[in-house]
């Protein structure tokens, strides 16, 4: 059995549609890395992904862990046209695709961008080869990669979890019982 210790990168105070913009995490709230990394195990190595704010993160609480490589495929989903941009700015542009990404996710793009599915498809395959026989891995990553993984485990409709939070400095907790993903720990806050 193999579990996956999800991470959200902390927060970066951001606004915008920021997936691929490397922005810095604020990490000065140094009790609650203090106890996100006693809650992980101890044993664990850590990923992340190969933006900053993730691997800021990850060596804010790898506290003699082992790390492996940055994953660029552990990245956020990519905005295209609309990185660093506001929902409104977006919304006066071109109404009728952010309407549809948000309303229909699925395999509406942005322009330049990722749509919801090619973005679990580049999540999956990164888990799926980074997923041995057994032991533990914490990954530190983003809110929409997180979630194309919970997705993956409950089975359910990109609707359905885009409407599930998933805080900064949060643990998703993921095992794989070598047939199925099991999720047991969602959004949880140490």
């Amino acid at each position: 059995m193999v579990t996956w210790w999800w991470i959200r990168h902390g927060p970066t105070h951001r606004r915008d549609m920021n997936g691929w913009t490397d922005v810095p995490a604020d990490l000065s709230d140094t009790e609650a890395l203090d106890r996100l990394a006693a809650f992980l195990p101890a044993d664990a190595p850590i990923v992340s992904s190969d933006l900053c704010r993730a691997i800021d993160t990850a060596d804010a609480i790898q506290r003699g862990r082992a790390r492996l490589p940055h994953d660029r495929n552990l990245r956020e989903i990519h905005f295209g046209a609309w990185e660093g941009r506001t929902f409104d700015d977006v919304q006066q542009e071109d109404p009728r695709l952010i309407r549809r990404y948000w309303e229909h996710p699925g395999d509406v793009r942005p322009v330049g961008g990722e749509s919801w599915n090619d973005l679990g498809t580049r999540v999956h395959r990164a888990v799926d080869w980074l997923t041995g026989e057994a032991g533990d891995v914490i990954a530190v990553a983003h809110f929409g990669t997180i979630l194309s993984q919970v997705q993956r485990a409950r089975q359910c409709t990109a609707v359905e979890i885009l409407a599930q939070p998933i805080d900064n400095l949060s643990v998703s907790r993921l095992t794989w019982d070598g047939e199925r993903w099991h999720a047991d720990l969602i959004n949880h806050i140490p």
